[in-house]
């Protein structure tokens, strides 16, 4: 089961995120999104774990709890819907939108 994390401490790594999940089971993978041109934490990221027993466990043994300082959001990921995909821009497609002006 695929878990969101949000909340993130900038210096949360993804060993001490790790860690805190596997209080509750075993964690497949850990995944802190990180800014594609700085290379700094965005502030939330994923954990898979294999069991959804044990993810459920997780979610309700850590949301709400502090790590360096901040209170975690922990819930089920949801999948990326298209709608809200890297469009850009207003519904429709494009930029500005509207009528076109004709000088």
């Amino acid at each position: 089961m695929n878990i969101y994390v949000g909340n993130l401490s900038l210096e949360a790594t993804e060993e001490e995120l790790q860690k805190a999940f596997e209080a509750f089971g075993q964690v497949a993978s850990v995944n802190i999104i990180k800014d594609r041109y700085s290379g700094h934490s965005r502030g939330f990221g994923f954990v898979e774990m294999p069991t959804k027993a044990e993810a459920q466990a997780a979610i309700t043994g850590l949301n709400g709890k502090e790590l360096k300082g901040r209170t975690l959001s922990v819930n089920e990921a949801r999948p990326r819907s298209e709608e809200s995909g890297s469009g850009g821009g207003r519904p429709g497609g494009g930029y500005g939108g509207g009528r076109r002006r004709s000088w």
